[in-house]
């Protein structure tokens, strides 16, 4: 289990108010505090709503907690930084860029040399399996394929952190597991420490080395899962970590949990 001492990353009794007009304001995160391990994969799950998203954006830097501490490899997050890449749900290479284009994009932007940035983009190219397009233009590949060029593009600027806001959301059933089983092996091969947020409870007992349960708004956390019918080992066929001895038991728990914080968010 993830503690302090081996912390790679570190949220803090975090809160996070949202003012709006007429002096109202909106608590949308609480009391949050969890810790994430060095090459842990880390999901956070729980009832729409709940402020997972927004956990996620103050990891991210793109907002500021109200209250409490975020630190990534000891030092607090101030803001935006290179050390932490970000992937959407939504497509964000540029239509007017080729794949070899859009990948080198954040290191031209970092200053990347010519040579290391054509070595670099090659490498995560190959690596999420899309060599033969590096010349393609977004128009010309499939949902999947682009999120893949996202996935590449910010692998290339080495982040310390990957952060993922339900990048498998808009894929369909077959292009999401793949996409999944392409995750698990990219992270065995670059090491990378990833925080997801999903409300997919089995792409989060797939993919998770660790889930973060949030309750319903204002979201906290509510519980914490270490997965542990996987023994501790990644699983990296979806169709192999379905028939595992507690797959089955550790989903109708989660279930459970989603059904009853998702009544009292309805309430």
């Amino acid at each position: 289990m993830s503690n302090q001492n081996n912390a790679k990353l570190s949220v803090s009794n975090v809160e996070k108010i949202f003012h709006l007009k007429n002096s109202e304001s909106i608590i949308a995160v609480t009391d949050t505090s969890f810790v994430v391990a060095e090459n842990e994969f880390c999901v956070l799950l729980g009832p729409s709503g709940c402020g997972k998203s927004t956990v996620l954006r103050m990891i991210a830097g793109l907002e500021q907690p109200s209250a409490g501490l975020i630190n990534l490899d000891g030092r607090e997050i101030m803001g935006a930084d290179r050390d932490r890449g970000m992937v959407f749900q939504s497509y964000t290479s540029f239509d007017w860029l080729t794949v070899q284009q859009n990948v080198e994009y954040g290191m031209k932007l970092n200053l990347v040399g010519r040579k290391e940035r054509k070595e670099r983009a090659d490498e995560f190219i190959n690596l999420v399996k899309l060599t033969k397009f590096k010349d393609a233009y977004p128009k010309q590949l499939s949902g999947g394929m682009k999120q893949r060029v996202a996935i590449a593009r910010t692998l290339a600027n080495e982040p310390s952190l990957l952060l993922m806001d339900e990048p498998f959301g808009a894929l369909d059933a077959e292009t999401r597991w793949n996409m999944q089983e392409l995750m698990l092996s990219i992270m065995e091969t670059t090491h990378t420490t990833v925080v997801m947020v999903t409300h997919d409870i089995e792409e989060a007992l797939f993919l998770g080395d660790h889930i973060v349960f949030f309750s319903s708004h204002p979201g906290t956390v509510l519980e914490e899962n270490y997965v542990e019918f996987k023994g501790g080992n990644r699983v990296t066929r979806k169709e192999d970590v379905l028939v595992l001895d507690g797959y089955a038991d550790a989903e109708r728990h989660i279930m459970r949990l989603m059904r009853e914080q998702g009544t009292e968010h309805l309430d």
